[in-house]
Parts: C-alpha cells; sequence; structure tokens
C-alpha cells in the first residue's frame, strides 16, 4: 500500500446518494483520510455542516486528482435517476466514461492504488425474469438496441474495461437496490414513490404485478467497501446484496402496517421502466463471500432504517 497506516482516500462523485453514506460510514474512521470530488461543491459542504463533518474531510477539485498519492479511489459518479437517462440517453455513456477514465489515467502512475468503482446489477441486462447468479448471461439485442439497454452497456463497458487491466487492483461493486435518508425524493422510485404518498396523504396507485428488490443496508455497503480495501483486492467484481430480497407487496404491507400508507391496485395497470422490467432485481451470486463479506441486514430492515431516519432528518429540517 501507499501508506500502511493511513490511507488516503479520494471519493468522486461526493453528491450522490451512495456516496454520502459512504462519505460518513468512513470519514470517522482514523484508518482514512477522505478526499471529496464533486462537480457542484456548494451541494457538498451543506451536507458536510449539516452532519458536523466539514472539518473532517478535504474537498478537492477534479483537476487536482493528480496532485495527491492516493491508496484507494472510489468511483461514485453517476446517473442515478432514471429520468435523466430519459431526458437525455447519450450523457450515461458520456459521464461513465468521463470519469471512469479519469481514474484509468491515474491508475497508469500508480499501480498500487486500489480503485473501487460503483457499478449496477444492470450489467447484467434488461432480462430479470429470474434472479442473477454466476451463471446469468447478458443478452443484448444488438439490432434493436432501445433507450432501456444504455445504463447496462455503459456499466458492462465499463466492466469489461477493468477486468481488461488484469494487474491493476479493481473491484466493481454492483449495487441492485440502494436506500437510505439521503435519497432524492424527487427520483421516481418504488420508494420514493410511496414517501412522496406518505408525505402528501396521496394514496399509491401500484398494479398487480409482484417485483423482488434488494436493499442493501448502508452499514453492510461501508463493510464490503472496507473489505475491499483491507484485502487490497487485485481485480474483482462483487455482486453487492443484503441477507434478504423483499417482494413489492411486502414493502407496502410495512408502509401499511406502520405508517398508514393508501394503495390503489390496478389490476391491469403495467409497469413500465426506463431501464426495462425487472421482475427478479436481485442476485444469488455470493462471491463477495471470498473476501469475508456477510450481511448483517435484510432488505426490511434497510428500508425501516433509512425511513426512520429520513423521518428525523425532515422533522429538524
Amino acid at each position: 500500500m501507499l501508506n500502511s497506516s493511513v490511507k488516503k482516500i479520494a471519493l468522486l462523485g461526493a453528491t450522490g446518494h451512495i456516496a454520502k453514506n459512504l462519505i460518513l460510514g468512513l470519514c470517522n474512521s482514523s484508518q482514512f483520510e477522505l478526499h471529496l470530488f464533486a462537480r457542484t461543491r456548494s451541494k457538498v459542504v451543506s451536507f458536510l455542516v449539516e452532519f458536523n463533518i466539514l472539518n473532517s474531510v478535504k474537498l478537492v477539485d477534479f483537476t487536482e486528482l493528480n496532485h495527491f498519492n492516493y491508496d484507494v479511489i472510489i468511483n461514485c459518479v453517476g446517473m442515478g435517476d432514471p429520468d435523466e437517462l430519459l431526458k437525455n440517453p447519450f450523457r450515461v455513456f458520456q459521464v461513465t466514461e468521463e470519469y471512469d477514465n479519469l481514474v484509468l489515467s491515474y491508475l497508469q502512475n500508480s499501480n498500487e492504488t486500489l480503485y473501487i468503482n460503483l457499478s449496477s446489477g444492470a450489467a447484467y441486462g434488461t432480462d430479470f425474469s429470474e434472479p442473477a447468479s454466476n451463471l446469468k448471461w447478458s443478452n443484448v439485442d444488438v439490432n434493436n438496441l432501445t433507450i432501456k439497454d444504455y445504463y447496462g452497456i455503459s456499466k458492462l463497458n465499463m466492466e469489461a474495461k477493468h477486468r481488461s487491466l488484469s494487474k491493476n487492483h479493481i473491484v466493481d461493486l454492483r449495487v441492485f437496490s440502494f436506500f437510505s435518508c439521503h435519497i432524492d425524493l424527487q427520483s421516481r422510485f418504488l420508494l420514493t414513490d410511496i414517501i412522496q404518498c406518505l408525505m402528501t396523504g396521496k394514496i399509491l396507485e401500484t398494479s398487480s404485478d409482484e417485483i423482488i428488490r434488494d436493499y442493501v443496508h448502508p452499514k453492510d455497503l461501508v463493510n464490503l467497501v472496507e473489505l475491499c480495501i483491507d484485502k487490497h483486492v487485485i481485480n474483482e467484481v462483487f455482486d453487492v446484496y443484503s441477507r434478504k430480497p423483499i417482494s413489492k407487496f411486502e414493502l407496502l404491507d410495512f408502509f401499511i402496517s406502520n405508517h398508514g400508507l393508501k394503495i390503489d391496485i390496478k389490476a391491469n395497470e403495467k409497469v413500465h421502466s426506463v431501464t426495462g422490467s425487472k421482475s427478479n432485481y436481485y442476485s444469488l451470486n455470493r462471491n463477495a463471500q471470498m473476501i469475508g463479506y456477510s450481511p448483517k441486514y435484510n432488505s426490511l430492515q434497510s428500508v425501516a432504517d433509512g425511513y426512520n431516519s429520513l423521518k428525523m432528518r425532515k422533522s429538524n429540517e
């Protein structure tokens, strides 16, 4: 390692949903020195002030990445809202390539730096009639590409580049579903729709179709990142998972019973997703066990903890 005592970490995309959770999980450790990179500095400052950690980290401009010797670079840059992809499909390729290539260029002169990239379950493609596994193939209709293919292709292309650099320390973490109090409530996901209805008193309209999601707890994700750093993974990809996924109607039952959610099931309504229909969007691939990953929380616990924290934040505003 570049520094065996205190590891210097560059975190790219510090304003993102997952990034905020990694910052909070890593910044108070005496083992790490966090350098945060973001396109909108003011948003990062607001977040750091809210949680009283402004003096625990260093804010750095992207142009200064090569000014420091980093033990670890974590790339959280990406398009987190499906509506962004719908408005500007090309942007997903542009953003993914720009910041990934920035890190890969850095690695050319720093072979021992560990690059942890936040990838996505979408790298498996758009067919989730069955959950992902270590035997799953990605199928792409190359003669009829549509907007639902673009996000997954951008992630798969990035992972392919990383595997080709087999001697570099690069690990891709495929996140399927993630929820915390830091989620952008204007983004369009099942959970944000539920929360908006709870906040406004509206009735949630949903289809009768069942879907299954796997929400990893922020503490489990931080633990996986720390394991990657500790093991100094050479070149690998890990699917990220909780102790147990959750179905849509289990999720709805929780919010109905505990928070008074009102729903209206539309029997003939079909769900349309910009990234494709994903009935079973989770993974059975457990190769992260090879570095000691064993999640403590299931999806329901992840959602319950995240929503309770969200309510506390809202009550303090």
